[in-house]
């Protein structure tokens, strides 16, 4: 059974191949534009992700703390106005912190809620001291803002009564390991005895040399902090949208309310540099192949006057004539966006390979993500028939006899 193609399909498959060299070249600008297009978006957005991945995995997405005290010094009595000046902090609690927690909890786009009382303080052993940030943390709680499960390298998260989590370079710094025990002073004069029973890395050597968690009850007792939290740690579903829920908080509770995009101010605006870049590249590229196809359409259509006037004569509409080049606009960008996917998966993985972390895992993941594949190609079918637009209405336009006499 011999399958007929429709009169204008057989004309535009005639004209690329008969125009082999053009077709080949303008293909060839085709696959790589969508390649490049294909491979940079999904290599920032992987970027982006692992960066963002690495910074939030050691901190809430939004955290809840006591405003900040401030004291007024008069001055003398001939003045009518006064200084606000910083009074001395100390370690508050927050207030209300069980409504406040109830409170968070409820707010739309919050995920997982967890009390904290952190501070200053020192480890020691035996001759060793070391400066450390106090954590006390309710280790279920906890685990659902900051997964500290993945960073474990021994032991487990779990603590009651007098156990203790530590950073790995810490416990270098003390020579300890699991099962040690080692002392906990505080500036309020405390102190007390922990066993280590979990080591964490997070990838931070700096946090690694200075957390330690111990239990809530633990933390109160030393920081003098009895029955208070200092802060409350949120998560939230949409972590580009934290500011959002953070300004609601702050507006219902009074206190301070901070998200990961107001302290990380300068990582955020690396990211959206990134994505104006790539959008920029993309948009440069997409002109690019798109004032090629209809370059060489154009081109075709100038040598092609005669037979089109003789197709126009034999009673080919104005109609089928912009359909027979339409169609090759968008032949070009339907092969060339097929072949330029395959291209841009072949470097992924290419690169994939090559490129690697310090710790020797993969820079990103080689894994085509449908949405930017499907995007491309739809770009590049759109771009086919947009810059094939022009040639076919000029084609379709001519005037059969002055046509055949050129």
């Amino acid at each position: 059974m011999t399958i007929r193609l429709p009169f204008e399909w057989l004309v535009a498959l005639r004209y690329l191949r008969e125009g082999r060299m053009q077709t080949a070249l303008i293909l060839s600008g085709v696959v790589g534009g969508v390649a490049v297009i294909v491979f940079l978006t999904h290599l920032i957005t992987q970027l982006q992700a692992s960066i963002i991945e690495r910074t939030l995995g050691s901190q809430a997405h939004i955290v809840i703390r006591p405003t900040e005290e401030v004291a007024l010094r008069s001055l003398p009595a001939d003045s009518t106005s006064s200084i606000v000046q910083p009074r001395a902090q100390r370690l508050r609690s927050v207030d209300q912190w069980e409504a406040v927690v109830g409170l968070a909890a409820a707010t739309p786009g919050v995920v997982a809620v967890s009390p904290v009382v952190s501070g200053a303080g020192f480890a020691l052993r035996g001759t060793a001291n070391k400066a450390i940030a106090l954590n006390g943390v309710d280790p279920a709680r906890y685990r659902r803002v900051v997964h500290i499960d993945d960073h474990l390298v021994a032991g487990r998260f779990e603590l009651s009564g007098s156990d203790a989590v530590i950073g790995v370079e810490l416990a270098k710094d003390l020579g300890v390991s699991l099962g040690d025990r080692i002392r906990l002073l505080t500036a309020e004069g405390r102190d007390d005895l922990v066993t280590i029973v979990g080591l964490f890395d997070i990838g931070n050597r700096d946090l690694n040399r200075r957390w330690v968690f111990v239990s809530i009850r633990l933390a109160q007792s030393l920081l003098d902090l009895a029955g208070g939290v200092s802060n409350v740690d949120l998560a939230v579903d949409d972590i580009f949208g934290a500011d959002a829920v953070a300004d609601r908080l702050a507006a219902q509770t009074g206190l301070q309310v901070d998200s990961w995009m107001k302290t990380n101010a300068q990582l955020l605006a690396a990211l959206r540099n990134q994505s104006v870049s790539n959008g920029l590249i993309r948009g440069f590229v997409v002109a690019i192949v798109a004032v090629g196809i209809a370059s060489v359409l154009v081109v075709s259509v100038v040598q092609k006057q005669r037979e089109i006037g003789i197709l126009r004569a034999m009673g080919a509409s104005p109609g089928k004539i912009m359909t027979v080049f339409l169609l090759q606009g968008a032949l070009y960008g339907l092969v060339g966006s097929a072949l330029g996917v395959g291209l841009a998966t072949g470097l992924l993985y290419f690169f994939a390979s090559v490129y690697r972390n310090a710790d020797g895992s993969p820079l990103f993941v080689a894994q085509m993500d449908p949405t930017i594949v499907l995007s491309a190609c739809a770009i590049a079918i759109v771009v086919g028939l947009a810059a094939a637009a022009l040639p076919a209405r000029r084609a379709a336009r001519m005037d059969p006899v002055q046509a055949i006499r050129m």
